[in-house]
């Protein structure tokens, strides 16, 4: 649930700040570290995307911090949907996700600053001060494929298979790789089992995949890679 805190007169000067994570040790961590510093208080907290958008609507933060992945839906969607309501409301989405996949999916979907979770501890405050500044948080690596795509580069416009899925197709071919089922999916992400099975032609069809049992298999071997690096 989110947790409202009391706001005190010294609170209501500094910059509100949501986090979004399904993970409670995790959300603890951020608490920690960014109500260390003078200027920044966690107002609220919140462990998935509905609760997140409630807390949105009756916290006001300044700013959010969200995990990508989170119970029932994921923190690209989750940014869509609080760009939609609230268009100035920055966000900046964690992971433990390669960046390469990612990074440029969160940017498009309205994040401000994407970080891999294994850096949070030494830059999510400057990952903060950078996004309230009007300015964008990323890689060095991340932004230099950036640039070279804006510069024409076949290094920065070249894409994979993997790359060429939409947002949805994506996290489907991600929680097929993670063993769910149809029906699964289709509760998690609140869709009809039709959708999901249209979703999966479609995924098959631009992945060049002559069936599911190629499907099935493809997303498997892609999750255990990713679980590795």
């Amino acid at each position: 649930m989110a947790l409202k805190k009391k706001q005190d007169k010294t609170n209501e000067k500094k910059t509100q700040v949501l986090i979004v994570d399904d993970h409670p040790v995790i959300r603890d961590g951020l608490v920690t570290i960014i109500n260390h510093e003078r200027d920044l208080n966690v107002c609220g907290q919140a462990e998935d995307a509905y609760i997140a958008l409630k807390a949105v609507a009756e916290l006001k933060p300044d700013i959010v911090v969200t995990d990508i992945s989170l119970k029932s839906s994921d923190g690209i969607e989750l940014t869509k949907n609080i760009k939609a309501r609230h268009p100035a409301l920055p966000v900046i989405i964690l992971s433990v996700h390669d960046e390469s996949l990612y990074a440029e999916r969160a940017l498009l979907a309205g994040a401000k600053a994407y970080l891999m979770k294994d850096e949070v501890s030494e830059n999510i405050i400057k990952a903060i001060r950078t996004v309230l500044n009007g300015e964008i948080y990323v890689s060095d690596t991340i932004s230099k494929k950036f640039l070279h795509k804006i510069a024409g580069d076949k290094a920065g416009t070249a894409k994979t298979p993997i790359e060429s899925l939409s947002d949805r197709e994506f996290e489907i071919f991600r929680l097929i790789g993670e063993g769910l089922k149809a029906s699964q999916m289709a509760k998690q992400l609140h869709l009809s089992i039709k959708t999901i099975e249209t979703y999966r032609a479609r995924i098959k069809e631009k992945l060049n995949l002559a069936n599911a049992a190629e499907l099935l298999q493809y997303s498997i071997k892609w999750a255990k890679n990713q679980d590795r690096e």
